[in-house]
């Protein structure tokens, strides 16, 4: 039986193939290539506005720990301490430097160089050394957000008087300190040690973070448990009938649902109808789970879908019981799978705003909260309300904090992934 020869491929014809083939390699490669450029350029950015959040202007000076102004009585009792005026000691210390500055006019110009939290600085030296009264100290004093700001590169020169923050005088006065060797820039730890503050040389994000920490720690006490119960029910026990067919769906619309209705429901369900206190990290985290929980439901059904129907066939061979055959071998097999939803149902939550503004979180809160029921507000929130901020100061702290927010999803994520490496070698 005679057979017909095959026939050749067209050259041409692969040639067009083979660079068909080429071009789509090569849009996959310029994609990618685009989407991290993008990524660098954004993060870039962030860098460079704001790694001066974490540098702080300060100006040395001889203070003089006057025992009239901080302990009159003498006692050394913390609570007279506590209340010294240590403000007209950080002023006096400057007007040292002047001498023929005596106007009351210019000396409230000069003090304007000088931070209005100095007192801060002051009180907690004499708090660790009560020996300091009655004694003069070489001390570094916080600088104005404007004198920050110049240092900075952000003020201009060659600006007219009535169009910068500082006044002739006041540059003359900073270019005599800066002769004199008595202007620096240290790390900022108060960026890292502080809650909110009005002015923006004191302000800090420790306030902002503790509440997005207690807020995202009730959203996994609550949420995963929930969410990884719900999907073995959903997956190995439920019935498959229209009810179980109509929370499925549900839950899939409420994965898509925008995050500031979830917020509505917190404010009428938590806030109104339950009477929790308004702007506490309990109420952000309970409603940062419900916005969670369709997303870990719906990620843990997929990892238990996943795994293999023989492992379900070998236990139940053996005599292990359905709820055993569920703990003890799909459950661990499907773990690995569940800590990605619950690391992306996270991440989700750690960067919400919109929900978080309609509870109360965005409140001006100064002290760090020490509990979930603290009055708090979130690092999000924190941005957003200083990007909302007219000084010129607060740009750096906004994007400060947004490196800051992204160091903590970074640490959060590191965890679980940990976590999650941790089950993928157990099974």
């Amino acid at each position: 039986m005679n057979s017909r020869p095959r026939p050749i491929a067209d050259p041409a014809r692969l040639r067009r193939r083979h660079a068909a083939e080429r071009r789509f390699r090569l849009y996959g490669v310029a994609a990618v290539a685009l989407a991290v450029g993008a990524l660098a350029l954004l993060l870039a950015t962030i860098v460079v506005k704001g790694h001066g959040a974490f540098l702080q202007t300060r100006i040395l000076v001889e203070v003089y720990f006057d025992a009239g102004e901080i302990d009159p009585s003498g006692t050394r009792d913390a609570a007279n301490l506590r209340r010294g005026n240590y403000t007209v000691l950080a002023k006096r210390a400057l007007y040292q430097h002047f001498p023929a500055v005596s106007e009351r006019r210019e000396r409230r110009s000069l003090a304007r160089l000088l931070s209005t939290g100095n007192d801060l600085v002051l009180r907690a030296l004499v708090r660790d050394d009560p020996d300091l009264i009655g004694t003069r100290q070489a001390v570094w004093l916080i600088a104005s957000d404007d004198v920050d700001m110049l240092v900075k590169g952000h003020v201009s020169r060659d600006l007219g008087e009535g169009d910068r923050p500082l006044d002739d005088a006041q540059l003359g006065w900073f270019d005599a300190l800066v002769a004199d060797h008595r202007i620096e820039q240290a790390f900022n730890t108060m960026f890292l040690s502080r809650g909110a503050s009005r002015e923006p040389e004191l302000a800090g994000v420790l306030g902002a973070a503790a509440g997005s920490a207690w807020a995202i720690l009730i959203c996994i006490l609550v949420s995963v448990p929930l969410g990884v119960m719900a999907a073995v029910y959903l997956e190995e026990f439920a019935p498959q009938n229209r009810w179980t067919d109509l929370i499925e769906v549900n839950i899939n619309n409420l994965a898509a649902v925008p995050s500031i209705v979830f917020g509505l429901l917190g404010l009428a369900v938590f806030l109104n109808f339950f009477g929790l206190p308004r702007s506490a990290p309990l109420v952000g985290g309970l409603v940062l789970a419900l916005m969670t929980l369709p997303t870990i439901i719906i990620s843990a059904r997929a990892a238990l879908l996943a795994v293999s129907p023989s492992i379900r066939d070998a236990a139940l061979g053996v005599g292990a019981s359905r709820v055993q055959v569920v703990l003890h071998h799909v459950l661990p097999q499907a773990m690995p799978g569940m800590m990605t939803g619950t690391i992306i149902g996270m991440a989700r939550a750690l960067g919400e705003t919109a929900p978080l503004l309609m509870i109360g979180m965005v409140a001006f809160i100064v002290d760090v909260p020490t509990g979930p029921l603290d009055p708090a507000t979130a690092l999000p929130v924190q941005i957003y309300l200083w990007a909302n901020s007219p000084e010129r100061a607060f740009v750096e702290k906004t994007s400060g904090a947004i490196m800051v927010l992204l160091g903590f999803l970074i640490l959060m994520n590191t965890a679980a992934v940990w976590l999650r490496t941790r089950f993928e070698g157990r099974r």
